[in-house]
């Protein structure tokens, strides 16, 4: 089983988290919902799996290519 880093794409605040741990997203699935400048910018599976780890709190401030969540594969 493999494991994938999920990662946020640009700097921004965590809105919403839409998926938690153990549960199974396929491809494109939102895993969260990032906000910078009143946009809301979802953060997707890039891959099937079951979420192993999120690795933020709602409210809190990202930087680009931060590592936000866990899928085994």
């Amino acid at each position: 089983m493999s494991e994938v880093k999920v990662v946020s794409e640009i700097a921004a605040s965590v809105w919403k988290i839409q998926a938690n741990p153990g549960d199974r997203v396929e491809e494109g699935d939102v895993i969260l919902i990032l906000e910078s400048m009143k946009m809301e910018i979802p953060v997707t599976a890039p891959q099937a799996g079951t979420v192993q780890a999120i690795l933020v709190r709602e409210g809190e401030t990202v930087e680009e290519d931060q590592h936000v969540a866990t899928l085994a594969g």
